[in-house]
């Protein structure tokens, strides 16, 4: 397996969090022939793929085509299973668009008990932090932590929770 450099990491993690898995805009620094090196090496190894942009929609453009045309890049799913990220997970992940590409990347890990903890959060009823407790195996005091300072202040998630009658204050993953 092909280690990545820590620019192809980067552009793999901003274009999973990208509608389309658009790899554009570049990390800032990166253009020029550095720019046309990197990319040349993606689309070469099959995680990143020159297609046709969609202008009337805004998308950036990596080459003028000369003929009102243009293209753009997307990351291909090998791309992303590169950086350890299952398609499948990126598209459930969708509601999450808004927070930070490299902290969605983080959540994005299967396994982790922040996936578990954003998976619990983001099911329709929501959980209390009893449940959490039971599944994760924290205390209350690190899941109230882990709400607080990693989904709201580092991954910018809004996070409600509410008093519900007969199961406690209940905390949900607003997907809106």
């Amino acid at each position: 397996m092909l280690k990545l450099t820590d620019t192809q990491t980067l552009i793999l993690i901003r274009a999973s969090a990208r509608p389309g898995n658009l790899a554009l805009p570049l990390p800032e620094g990166l253009h020029g022939a550095a720019a046309k090196m990197a990319i040349g090496r993606m689309i070469k190894l099959g995680w990143i793929e020159e297609v046709e942009a969609n202008i009337r929609c805004g998308e950036p453009l990596w080459r003028d085509t000369g003929d009102g045309h243009g293209t753009t890049l997307i990351a291909t799913e090998a791309g992303l299973a590169a950086i350890g990220i299952d398609p499948v997970v990126v598209k459930t992940m969708a509601g999450l668009r808004d927070a930070k590409p490299e902290a969605i990347a983080a959540v994005q890990r299967p396994g982790t008990k922040q996936a578990q903890l954003i998976a619990m959060l983001q099911a329709p009823d929501g959980a209390t932090i009893a449940e959490i407790a039971e599944a994760t195996g924290w205390q209350p005091h690190s899941i109230r932590g882990a709400i607080s300072g990693s989904l709201k202040k580092k991954l910018g998630l809004t996070v409600t929770s509410e008093k519900v009658e007969g199961r406690g204050r209940t905390y949900r993953l607003d997907q809106g």
